[in-house]
């Protein structure tokens, strides 16, 4: 599939190369579209070039080379593009010309990934800006107001764009402050600030559809943080008694490694498995499950019923030789979960690339009740961060939970090996998901 992709898409650039993207729209440009309750429906779906070209040169990639994933706006150098990663426009241009092939709307994923002091529990912070030197401002100013004038460009109306808007930002928030950052972000009130002014601008774009991060179930799934996770989202947005709000939705699990389903226990199974130490009190074990009961607690706290949401799978599979096939019969509730479960991590904290993490399910619309998608909003393959103390060419600083040797307390952080920097293909791990994929290629 990708060579294919690659030979047509050739063939409409050496037609339209010397034109500008509005010529490819052929007469005159259509009004912009009521939105739609799905944006992932009856629509065909923005495949990457760079990243499909880097999956299809891997052993067994062309499998999966056709996938839709995300595109990551975690720099401001990456509006515009680098030397090494092209940039918002670029992608806004191919997903036009891959438009034109077909009669079904397109639908593109851009993610939007660069708080002031974004992933202040992170012990390295790697984004633009901080809120001790005006990073609220800067971020409404450098960062989201351009995104959205080319999202608004009359060029790109055809498109539905699903914005999701800051990944992972609750824990910032939820949690007690791990980080001196953290305690600045808490007290500063600039997380709500710049995700209202971000949901807000975005949506005023008709074609635009918001969806508001809710992290994932090892965080918002505790019984701690649950309702506080979802009145939160909902004083962000604005949503009250039902009433229309800038979010078409939430996403859960972005670039995460939480199993989809865990089909040999769950905290209703008789066993007290909420006291083991891998569950940890909280009332979910997957993502999926979390996010159908979520969702409930975001009607409750003042969305309308049509909210929905979306889960990314890309790394969720856990499939491979040492997938779980029963469920255990040990009465040892620590041995019980840990022979059961299939998300073979140390911790649901660890994130950085996840030893024995597998491609999951396929990107596909309403798999399941309350659901939009599950997305490959992560590109599989591409670096969570660098396992050795190097900066890379965009001056990206590397985490301790990327080194393998690094431990956490008492949990290591599973990490892989030899990784490059954050944004970097990283051959050897695109490998492992594609051998540990579940379900299966």
């Amino acid at each position: 599939m990708a060579v294919r992709l690659g030979a047509r898409l050739m063939a409409v650039v050496a037609a339209v190369i010397l034109l500008p993207v509005t010529a490819v729209l052929t007469g005159t440009p259509a009004a912009a579209d009521t939105r739609v309750d799905n944006p992932y429906v009856a629509a065909q779906r923005y495949v990457d070039p760079w990243w499909s070209a880097s999956a299809a040169a891997e052993p067994g990639g062309a499998a999966v080379a056709d996938q839709p994933t995300g595109v990551w706006l975690d720099r401001v150098s990456l509006i515009e593009g680098t030397a090494s990663s092209p940039g918002l426009l670029a992608h806004l241009n191919e997903a036009v010309v891959q438009d034109a092939f077909g009669s079904a709307p397109l639908t593109i994923q851009i993610v939007l990934d660069d708080l002031p002091d974004r992933n202040c529990t992170h012990p390295v912070s790697n984004g633009d800006f901080s809120v001790a030197a005006d990073g609220l401002n800067r971020y409404r100013s450098e960062y989201v107001d351009p995104i959205a004038e080319i999202l608004a460009d009359p060029a790109y109306q055809r498109l539905r764009i699903v914005a999701i808007v800051e990944p992972d930002f609750l824990p910032g928030l939820l949690l007690p402050a791990a980080t001196s950052r953290c305690a600045a972000v808490q007290a500063s009130g600039a997380y709500p600030a710049a995700l209202r002014y971000a949901v807000t601008r975005l949506h005023a774009v008709p074609n635009v559809y918001v969806y508001l991060d809710a992290s994932h179930h090892g965080v918002a799934g505790h019984p701690d943080n649950f309702g506080r996770a979802a009145d939160l989202l909902a004083s962000i947005a604005g949503a009250t008694g039902g009433q229309p709000s800038p979010v078409h939705g939430f996403t859960v699990n972005v670039a995460g490694y939480g199993a989809l389903v865990e089909p040999y226990y769950n905290t209703q199974m008789g066993r007290p498995v909420k006291s083991s130490q891998w569950v940890a009190g909280n009332d979910y074990v997957d993502e999926l499950s979390f996010a159908q009961a979520f969702r409930q607690r975001l009607i409750a706290a003042g969305f309308g019923s049509g909210i929905g949401m979306v889960i990314d799978t890309s790394r969720s599979g856990w499939g491979g030789p040492y997938r779980p096939a029963r469920t255990s019969t040990s009465t040892d509730v620590n041995r019980f979960v840990d022979e059961s479960r299939t998300d073979r991590r140390h911790s649901v904290g660890n994130w950085c690339n996840q030893a024995g993490a597998g491609l999951g399910a396929r990107p596909a619309a309403i798999p399941a009740a309350g659901v939009d998608a599950y997305a490959w909003i992560k590109p599989p393959g591409v670096s969570d961060g660098a396992s050795v103390n190097v900066t890379s060419p965009d001056g990206l600083l590397p985490d301790p939970m990327c080194d393998p040797t690094y431990v956490q307390g008492t949990v290591p952080s599973g990490a892989l090996p030899y990784a490059p920097a954050a944004g970097q293909w990283f051959g050897p791990q695109f490998q492992q998901l594609l051998a540990n994929a579940y379900p299966p290629l």
